[in-house]
């Protein structure tokens, strides 16, 4: 693990079912992030056999499921929480079973409740080429057990 030395960021009680972070989630990924500078986060993950769409590429759904965990844990690991608001996402190589990636995201700035934030996913390799990276909108939550905004009407 790359970030070993470095404390995991602990986890509010109410997510350890979390399907990314969770560590009570049996079907999970149990993945833990780092800080990464005074905005960012960071983590590795190994694309494995039961993550994949095609065989032996890692399903496009999981690589954005892992930067928008990353994006969570941006606002998180500054008091923030918060919910995927927008965001566009960019893939830029498949990913193949057996590679590791560094997952990394941060925030760029907050406009009320709004945060813009970035992230990208880079193999774990000399030069780390980027293989995907997702730009989005965060809508801040007053805390951690605030329900996300409803979308009836």
């Amino acid at each position: 693990m790359l970030f070993k030395d470095e404390p995991a960021l602990q986890l509010n009680r109410e997510t350890r079912n979390c399907y990314i972070c969770g560590p009570q989630n049996t079907a999970g990924f149990h993945i833990q992030f780092f800080p990464d500078g005074l905005h960012g986060t960071r983590a590795e993950y190994v694309a494995r056999e039961e993550h994949c769409g095609w065989p032996g590429l890692l399903h496009g759904g999981v690589t954005f499921a892992l930067m928008d965990e990353a994006f969570a844990y941006a606002l998180y690991m500054q008091g923030l929480y918060g919910v995927t608001a927008k965001v566009e996402t960019r893939f830029r190589q498949p990913v193949h079973v057996g590679e590791k990636l560094i997952i990394r995201a941060w925030t760029l700035e907050q406009r009320r409740r709004l945060v813009d934030a970035r992230a990208e996913i880079r193999l774990a390799t000399d030069g780390g080429p980027l293989v995907a990276q997702a730009d989005a909108t965060m809508y801040l939550q007053e805390a951690a057990g605030e329900k996300p905004p409803s979308t009836e009407s």
